[in-house]
């Protein structure tokens, strides 16, 4: 993938995060790409906002781009490591590829979506990661719920 194109749209899950995070919520943003670049549908992380735990930014992204007959060739765009339920989405929908902001603050199941075939784009973005690093240091209980801890 065109790094310059990965950047552009990890842009879109960034605003997504930032609003999150401006709502009270945990900042994780993401998008869903079509294989023509069309974006599909954005989300954030609303668990917090709508007291609903299944509420993730990958899951919200994918509610929003509504039923499409095929997933194969599309790209979720997160701004943090997928968690194990994101994942399990990416692999139960054929989801061909997703863009990483950061793994730094949390390693998700994004390795074992890779040896599942699932193209991985890493950007280690440092704006996703001092966003993730700032709500955790504020927030360390609200994050660890998050997390499953």
């Amino acid at each position: 993938m065109d790094p310059r194109q990965a950047r552009t749209w990890l842009g879109t899950a960034l605003a997504e995060a930032r609003t999150g995070r401006a709502e009270g919520g945990v900042p994780v943003g993401a998008a869903l790409y079509g294989p023509d670049g069309a974006l599909l549908g954005r989300g954030r992380n609303r668990r917090v906002q709508d007291g609903d735990p299944s509420l993730h930014a990958e899951t919200a992204a994918f509610r929003a781009a509504g039923r499409q007959r095929s997933y194969r060739g599309t790209t979720m765009v997160t701004t943090l490591s997928p968690c194990w339920y994101c994942s399990g989405l990416v692999r139960q929908f054929g989801i061909s590829r997703v863009v990483i902001g950061e793994a730094t603050t949390f390693h998700g199941g994004h390795d074992w979506l890779a040896r599942h075939g699932v193209e991985i784009v890493l950007l280690d973005d440092g704006e996703c990661v001092e966003l993730m690093r700032g709500f955790v240091a504020e927030h360390p209980d609200l994050w660890r719920e998050d997390i499953g801890e």
